[in-house]
């Protein structure tokens, strides 16, 4: 039986009684108004920027109230278990933490990778490590205790780099390779061009290649000596326009599960799938990099049905547990969570963290609760989710 996540809500009725009130919001406007003010604008404008004008990122979040809950009654809805099986693991809920290349850089004390580490640790919310991290990828995975990592890759164009990384995500521990298949280069971000700011060429979040032996040997000199140098062979290395002859390769290069990420295309999925990928990854990288597009969730009900039956990851737009529980009741296996993580992780550091992700697990629990639907795989059921007459364009 899954935990009884709704149990958040009485904690912090309980603490009222004491005049203890939240530490941090409990509404994406406010956790994002308190991140924009907690930090540096450089950095606030890379994670809450998009592409373009920003309509795909707007219209992410829109897509969720185009589709109503029709709650079903006299079914005693008291005991829920969220837990689902994905890639031979029981996970105890259906969420996850989305990799965000600059989450290092939204803790105060510029180590969120490992902040958020330690809150899959205490939430049993599985974390996708990116690349581009703060911190060495060992040091990441070292700090899960029994919640399972996925390390996210940014293929590099050298394959022996890439390989490396793979092997040393596999030493380190997780339990999955999210394969990144839309960020080969970067689409065009207006927040971030009008100040001339991107991170990476600043030489932030960079560490798993400063300290991979492939990536070092590339080098003339060690990066201690000449960081210029590194970041400008990183740029060298970083895009790879991946192509369906290089998916054998990279299912070639682990025994772990391995999940492409940014298919929204159902003849993609199909192909992939064909190529003996394990999973899925629907997502538009939260609209950051390609504007003028079809919402991820629009696109969702596709993907799965081309999947058939492979577990589908989503991302893209999730805002609350509600934009969750919809998910899962269009066929999602699990539901990533991106920009709130951060703006709480802006706030509180790991407990911040963990108050997001236990708002988001409270809110989708209840929500399920009052609505009739005990697990995810009742959400599934015909006639759970409909359209919203008039709902928003």
């Amino acid at each position: 039986m899954g935990q009884p996540y709704g149990g958040y809500q009485d904690e912090i009725y309980l603490n009222g009684l004491a005049g203890i009130v939240p530490s941090y919001p409990l509404t994406f406007e406010g956790l994002q108004a308190g991140a924009r003010a907690a930090l540096p604008p450089s950095v606030w404008s890379y994670v809450a920027g998009g592409a373009g004008d920003e309509h795909t990122q707007r219209a992410n979040a829109a897509a969720f109230t185009r589709w109503g809950l029709v709650p079903r009654m006299f079914v005693g809805a008291t005991r829920r278990d969220l837990s689902v099986e994905l890639f031979g693991t029981r996970w105890p809920s259906p969420v996850f933490m989305a990799p965000i290349g600059v989450i290092g850089l939204c803790a105060q004390d510029g180590h969120g990778d490992l902040a958020t580490a330690d809150a899959a640790a205490r939430t049993g919310v599985p974390m996708v490590a990116s690349t581009l991290s703060a911190d060495p990828l060992e040091d990441v995975a070292a700090r899960f205790g029994q919640t399972p990592g996925f390390f996210q890759l940014y293929t590099p164009t050298d394959r022996a780099l890439a390989e490396s990384l793979v092997h040393r995500a596999e030493r380190a521990g997780f339990r999955g390779i999210v394969v990144t298949l839309d960020t080969w280069i970067t689409g065009w971000r207006p927040r971030d061009l009008s100040t001339g700011n991107f991170p990476q060429l600043r030489g932030n979040c960079l560490v798993n290649y400063t300290t991979d032996p492939v990536f070092r040997a590339s080098l003339p000199r060690p990066p201690e000596q000449d960081p210029q140098g590194a970041v400008l062979r990183w740029t060298q290395v970083f895009g790879n326009p991946l192509t369906w002859d290089d998916l054998p390769w990279l299912r070639s290069l682990t025994q772990l599960p391995l999940i492409v990420k940014g298919l929204c295309h159902p003849e993609d999925v199909r192909r992939a799938k064909d190529l003996g990928v394990d999973g899925v990854y629907c997502s538009n990288h939260g609209g950051r990099q390609a504007n003028g597009g079809l919402a991820a969730l629009d696109a969702l009900p596709g993907v799965v049905e081309a999947a058939d039956g492979l577990p589908v990851l989503f991302d893209s737009g999730v805002r609350s547990g509600t934009d969750v529980v919809k998910a899962l009741a269009l066929g999602a296996s699990a539901v990533g969570i991106g920009r709130p993580y951060a703006y709480g992780l802006a706030l509180g550091g790991t407990d911040g963290v963990v108050h997001v992700l236990r708002s988001f697990l409270a809110e989708a629990d209840l929500l399920m609760a009052v609505d009739g639907y005990p697990t995810p795989d009742a959400l599934r059921q015909d006639g759970a989710l409909r359209p919203v007459p008039g709902g928003a364009g």
